[in-house]
C-alpha cells in the first residue's frame, strides 16, 4: 500500500507533466503555467520580504510615488507646488523640468535600482549617525548586507569596528557634500531648487580650455530622490508633524521602496533629546532635530521595528 506521502508525490508529478503537455500543446505562457501551481511564488529570497504579509503599514508603503527622477518618472505640478513652498522657491514649474532635463543629460535617464526578484534577497542596512553607534560593535553586521546605505559624511576609517566599511550607497545634498568613489552610489535629495542646480553645475562637461574639476561620484550612478518623497514621507508617515522630515527619516522611508529586509542602525536621540554623531562632540546641547519632527520620526521608527517590518539596532 502506498503511503500519504507516496500519494501525493504521485499526484504532484502527474500534474506537472499534464501542466506540461499543455504548455507544449498551445500557446500557454510560463504565467497560466505558474496559475496552476497550489503554492504562490514568493515576491523575494528573504526569510522574510517586505512585501510579503499583511500589517497595518503596508497601504503605507504600497502609496509611495516612484522613489527616484527619471525621464519616465517625472514629479507632478502638484507636488511642485508643495515642495517649492518648503523653501519658498519662487522659479516656475517649467525651469524645474528644464534643469531635470538637462541633468539627464548627464546622468542615466533612469537610476539603476536591483529589482525585486523571487531568487534574491535584498539586504539593506541603513546606518544613520547616531551616537549610539559607539561601541556597539556592529561593523561585521552591517559589512554584510548587500545595500549599505550611510548618511552624509557619516565616516568609516577610524569607526570600522561599529559601523562597518563598506558603502554602495551615500545619501548628501550639497551641504553634507563629500567626494566618492567609483563604485559608491551618490543618493541626492533636492531639498530646494538651487540643490539641482548645484547637482548640474557639480557634474556639467567642462568648457574647453578650462581645467577638469575632481568629479563628486561617477556620474553613471547618480541617483536623484524624487521630491515627490518628501511629501509623501511628511503627510503619509509623519502625519505634518514638523516642517519637512529630516535626511535620515526619508532614507528609511526610500529603503522600504528598494530592499526586501532593512536592519536599522545609528538612529535616536541622545539623553538630552539631541540626534548626537558618533564621530563629533556635540557642543550646542539645545539643537534637538532643528525643523524636523524628531520624535514623531523616532516613534514611527520604533512601532516598524515592533511590527517586525524592520529590525532597529540600538547599540549598546
Amino acid at each position: 500500500m502506498l503511503s500519504t506521502l507516496g500519494k501525493t508525490r504521485i499526484l504532484l508529478t502527474l500534474l506537472c507533466l499534464t501542466a506540461t503537455g499543455l504548455f507544449y500543446k498551445s500557446k500557454w505562457s510560463l504565467t497560466d503555467l505558474y496559475s496552476l501551481w497550489p503554492y504562490k511564488l514568493r515576491a523575494c529570497n528573504c526569510q522574510k520580504c517586505l512585501t510579503e504579509g499583511e500589517h497595518e503599514y503596508k497601504p503605507l508603503i504600497d502609496a509611495s510615488p516612484k522613489p527616484f527622477l527619471s525621464k519616465q518618472t517625472p514629479m507632478s505640478e502638484d507636488d511642485f507646488n508643495w515642495w517649492k513652498k518648503v523653501q519658498r522657491e519662487k522659479r516656475p514649474f517649467s525651469f524645474f523640468n528644464e534643469t531635470v532635463d538637462k541633468l539627464f543629460t548627464i546622468f542615466p535617464p533612469n537610476p539603476h535600482v536591483l529589482q525585486q526578484s523571487s531568487d534574491r534577497c535584498r539586504t539593506c542596512a541603513l546606518v544613520g549617525n547616531s551616537a549610539n553607534l559607539k561601541g556597539s560593535h556592529y561593523g561585521q553586521l552591517i559589512d554584510y548586507h548587500d545595500i549599505i546605505i550611510r548618511i552624509n559624511r557619516g565616516p568609516t576609517i577610524g569607526y570600522e569596528s561599529d559601523v562597518g566599511n563598506r558603502t554602495t550607497h551615500r545619501v548628501m545634498y550639497p551641504e553634507s557634500a563629500s567626494y566618492l568613489d567609483k563604485n559608491t552610489h551618490l543618493v541626492f535629495f533636492p531639498f530646494k531648487m538651487k540643490d539641482l542646480l548645484w547637482l548640474l553645475n557639480s557634474f556639467a562637461p567642462q568648457k574647453k580650455g578650462q581645467e577638469e574639476a575632481k568629479r563628486r561620484a561617477n556620474k553613471d550612478l547618480v541617483m536623484i530622490v524624487n521630491p515627490a518623497l518628501m511629501r509623501y514621507s511628511h503627510e503619509i508617515w509623519l502625519k505634518k508633524k514638523g516642517r519637512y522630515p529630516s535626511t535620515g527619516f526619508m532614507t528609511l522611508v526610500l529603503s522600504l521602496q528598494i530592499c526586501d529586509e532593512v536592519n536599522v542602525f545609528g538612529f535616536g536621540a541622545d539623553k538630552d533629546g539631541n540626534w548626537s554623531h558618533y564621530f563629533e562632540i556635540l557642543r550646542n546641547k539645545r539643537l534637538r532635530t532643528g525643523p524636523h519632527a524628531g520624535t514623531q520620526e523616532y516613534e514611527v521608527i520604533h512601532m516598524l521595528d515592533q511590527k517586525e517590518v524592520i529590525s532597529l539596532y540600538k547599540g549598546p
